[in-house]
């Protein structure tokens, strides 16, 4: 992926994501080499805190939208992220991040607290990252499952297969795999677009590749949950950034490799 430049202030405007901040970057066939665990980043890559907010204790919310979800085959599929997102948020995966604790904070384990399953507002084979913010903002605002938003919290938005993202001038599978940010009311979410194209499984199996770009967001989403204003590196991006699409398995899940200013490397 190339250099990403700071992301710009977006105050209410939907994000635009062709600054290539905060998301997974589609696979290139040179990445069938895998790295191995360890190996460097650019010589300079330095993640630096800018001060902004830090998930302690993140709390981890699925919303699987779409009818798609109801077929058998993505029924299993929907089961089978939910128990990796209850076992990622306290794993070890986790426990890597301390090395970021902001002054007088520590990033520790978390919770899967939940997930929901919805078919209204109805999809069609598009959706925009403002559709997706508002859906949240009018979930929360009802008598729903949701759980209310904290400072802590993070709706992880799944798309059902054959609908693509647009989010500013990108679109999933031509541009990116999964995002994450912040709403104009202070909502921590990531979007998931179903992996529709070889660019996003990466030569993984559907599941494999979730779990990876997954991994990525939520780490990112811990990190620097308001792109740019927590850790960050201004030529290469957040934790994940640096290590797209190098990966290891972690219990029997695939999750991404990430960057550890402690060992200068990808861990």
């Amino acid at each position: 992926m190339t250099p990403k430049p700071p992301p710009r202030s977006r105050g209410t405007v939907p994000p635009a994501l062709d600054d290539h901040v905060r998301i997974v970057p589609l696979w290139l066939p040179a990445a069938l080499v895998a790295p191995a665990p360890g190996i460097a980043a650019p010589a300079a890559t330095q993640l630096t805190y800018r001060g902004g907010p830090v998930l302690t204790a993140v709390e981890v919310f699925t919303v699987f939208w779409g009818a798609g979800w109801s077929a058998a085959a993505q029924q299993s599929m929907l089961t089978a992220l939910n128990a990796f997102f209850g076992f990622i948020v306290a794993s070890p995966y986790v426990d890597q991040l301390s090395e970021y604790d902001p002054p007088g904070s520590h990033i520790g384990r978390g919770r899967f607290v939940g997930s929901a399953s919805l078919t209204v507002p109805a999809l069609g084979t598009n959706v925009t990252d403002t559709a997706i913010r508002q859906m949240l903002e009018q979930q929360l605002a009802g008598k729903t499952s949701f759980p209310p938003a904290g400072p802590n919290t993070v709706y992880f938005v799944f798309l059902p297969p054959g609908v693509t993202v647009a989010a500013g001038g990108d679109r999933s599978c031509q541009a990116f795999c999964g995002y994450h940010d912040r709403s104009s009311g202070g909502l921590y979410y990531a979007a998931v677009p179903y992996p529709n194209c070889a660019g996003c499984t990466g030569g993984f199996t559907v599941l494999d590749a979730l779990t990876s770009v997954c991994s990525h967001e939520l780490a990112e989403a811990i990190t620097d949950p308001v792109p740019g204003q927590g850790w960050y590196d201004d030529a290469n991006g957040e934790i994940g950034d640096i290590c797209a699409w190098q990966n290891k398995k972690l219990g029997a899940y695939e999750v991404q490799l990430l960057w550890s200013n402690r060992a200068k490397a990808c861990v």
